[in-house]
């Protein structure tokens, strides 16, 4: 926030709060006077989902700067309710409501944003449910569950008029922007290939079965947009990122998205011409885990571009000498860009600049955040104000996300296929009857496109 700005909104919360004494209102405490200053441009928001992700909004929203009120803590588990508030007590002085239901959050007519870190089947349903309710959504990855949720977003957002900044949150870093901007200004000549990579040492997923719904668990409000079925041990608590295609997105959804941002972004192509899959479960055989663990992935764009995946989810081999990141060539060098840093290389193969950020991303752990994040929400809120432009708009976000969508399709139908870069429709029958979902009765997009 500029310095203008700042006198700005201290000379309103004078105007606003009367005479002062010490900066602070003749009469009222300093916390109440806290919540006068600068009252028309602080943001009233929800967080809806509090599972492992929401911590990673703790520091964005506690920050002064920021001009945020948490109003609401929203999950269908009441343990990570309150389990939340008692985490964020410890950063900001006042109680959010606690709410089950995001359908009576979004009701409420003062609230101004949202963050919605639900599961992947909710994201793009719940954030329909809030532009309509008059929201402007920070929608975390991925932004769809399928393609069609991803044209629809789109839409959504056109049609309302809201900001929605998607949650890949790499486009607010610094030495990745850097990067980048030197890249497409041909500092490794013509980029034509990147190598997209992610490497974790998941465990054993326990196996499904039939168990009574935990206690505090709305199971009917988990499912939401799902078709209806049995509670399965373990389902709610992460798992269902694992346990077929109603909640989850597999490994493509949940990590992928990131790095092939990054890979798509750094090559300025759009849609691919032609996908192909080779990927299947490699470990730990007689477990739960119903999807591939391990999947190499080519995108072939025009003018011969090409984004490969390497992608496992349980061997720590780090093949490439990182757990994640981005490898761009180029006619006259390369780069390897993640997180922390970025490495420029000559043709010849030698180092020319080792950038290490000041960033303290979280690479690999469970919920990650750090500053990356917290710049990426403050770019959010910021531009709700009109003070700043979005790093990571939806339809920007929904042309990397339908690269993670045609690479589980590919597995999912046994096969490549080729794909219109114009509207990113698939050619192969096959492969479009996995172009939506089914919702469960009622809880349909209402928006026709």
């Amino acid at each position: 926030m500029s310095s203008n700005r700042r006198d700005f909104l201290k000379k309103a919360a004078v105007g606003a709060a009367g005479v002062t004494l010490g900066g602070v209102a003749q009469g009222m405490s300093a916390k109440s006077y806290s919540k006068i200053m600068g009252a028309n441009d602080r943001l009233q928001v929800a967080i809806a989902g509090l599972g492992r992700r929401y911590s990673a909004y703790i520091e964005p929203i506690a920050l002064k700067e920021s001009n945020v009120e948490l109003v609401y803590l929203c999950d269908v588990m009441e343990k990570q309710r309150t389990s939340a508030a008692e985490t964020f007590a410890k950063h900001i002085d006042y109680q959010p409501k606690l709410e089950n239901d995001i359908r009576k959050v979004l009701a409420d007519p003062k609230l101004d944003a949202i963050f919605n870190a639900t599961p992947d089947h909710w994201h793009a349903p719940g954030t329909f449910m809030a532009v309509e309710a008059g929201k402007h959504v920070y929608l975390e990855k991925p932004c769809s569950h399928n393609p069609r949720e991803g044209e629809l977003l789109i839409a959504y957002q056109k049609h309302y008029g809201k900001v929605i900044q998607m949650g890949n949150q790499q486009r607010s870093s610094d030495h990745t922007n850097e990067i980048i901007k030197a890249i497409h200004g041909g500092i490794i000549g013509e980029a034509y290939k990147a190598i997209a990579i992610y490497t974790n040492k998941r465990g054993r997923v326990v196996n499904p079965v039939k168990a009574p719904v935990p206690a505090g668990l709305d199971w009917d409000l988990f499912q939401g947009p799902s078709p209806r079925k049995e509670y399965m041990h373990d389902t709610w608590d992460y798992n269902w990122h694992w346990y077929g295609w109603d909640f989850g997105t597999a490994e493509m959804g949940n990590n992928a998205t990131h790095e092939l941002d990054v890979a798509r972004w750094a090559l300025q192509v759009d849609y691919p011409e032609y996908v192909f899959v080779e990927a299947d479960k490699r470990h730990f055989m007689d477990d739960g885990w119903e999807m591939y663990d391990t999947m190499d992935a080519l995108f072939r764009f025009p003018k011969n571009k090409i984004i490969k995946w390497d992608g496992r989810s349980r061997t720590g081999y780090d093949t490439y000498g990182s757990d994640r990141g981005t490898i761009i060539y180029g006619s006259e060098g390369s780069v390897f860009v993640n997180r922390n840093l970025y490495r420029l290389y000559d043709l010849g193969g030698k180092l020319i600049k080792d950038s290490k950020s000041a960033s303290q991303e979280a690479g690999n752990t469970l919920g990650g955040g750090g500053d990356m994040t917290t710049r990426h929400v403050q770019n959010f809120f910021n531009t709700i104000r009109g003070t700043e432009k979005l790093t990571s708009p939806i339809d920007v976000g929904v042309v990397s996300q339908h690269l993670t969508h045609y690479a589980n399709i590919s597995y999912r139908v046994n096969k490549g296929f080729d794909v219109d870069t114009t509207t990113g429709r698939i050619f192969d029958r096959d492969a479009m009857k996995l172009w939506s979902r089914k919702y469960e009765p009622g809880w349909e997009p209402k928006l026709k496109i």
